[in-house]
């Protein structure tokens, strides 16, 4: 395997923006689990998280109350899809951090007007994911019979 990018996995408790240089992460939610009060309140836990779950900022908190509604235990099982964005500040400087570009259980582009800065606000875009079908196995008594097959 020539993968690089499986050389530069931060060591982290948390999915964080440098996990995602390599590209977008489609993610699945299996739990979240919400500890109010704390720094960062809300865990996200997904499919293969390998225990790094995914820790929204405020900002990315409200697309998802604004998209999904405030009931965090209706997330299990939707989709969305997570991306570095190189412009997100902290401190003054910017360090980049994961915004959500798509989301599933929506029909078509949502905009979020978000807050940028103590003065200003600025709309965020999120646009429709689709959920791939899952295939189920057909029981054995739906299989044709290959007697009655006629070639």
């Amino acid at each position: 395997m020539n993968d690089m990018a499986v050389t530069i996995i931060p060591k982290s408790d948390q999915l964080n923006a440098d996990d995602l240089l390599a590209g977008p992460r489609t993610i699945t939610i299996r739990d979240v689990k919400i500890a109010p009060g704390t720094e960062q309140p809300v865990g996200v836990f997904f499919d293969g998280d390998d225990g790094k779950p995914y820790l929204p900022c405020k900002s990315m908190r409200r697309v998802m109350v604004a998209i999904w509604g405030a009931d965090a235990s209706a997330y299990i099982g939707r989709a969305m899809t997570l991306y570095r964005d190189p412009s997100v500040t902290w401190g003054g400087m910017e360090v980049g951090g994961i915004r959500i570009s798509h989301m599933s259980h929506m029909d078509e582009n949502a905009i979020v007007v978000l807050t940028a800065t103590k003065k200003s606000r600025k709309p965020f875009t999120v646009a429709p994911l689709a959920m791939p079908k899952k295939v189920t196995a057909k029981p054995p008594g739906d299989a044709p019979d290959a007697k009655a097959r006629a070639f």
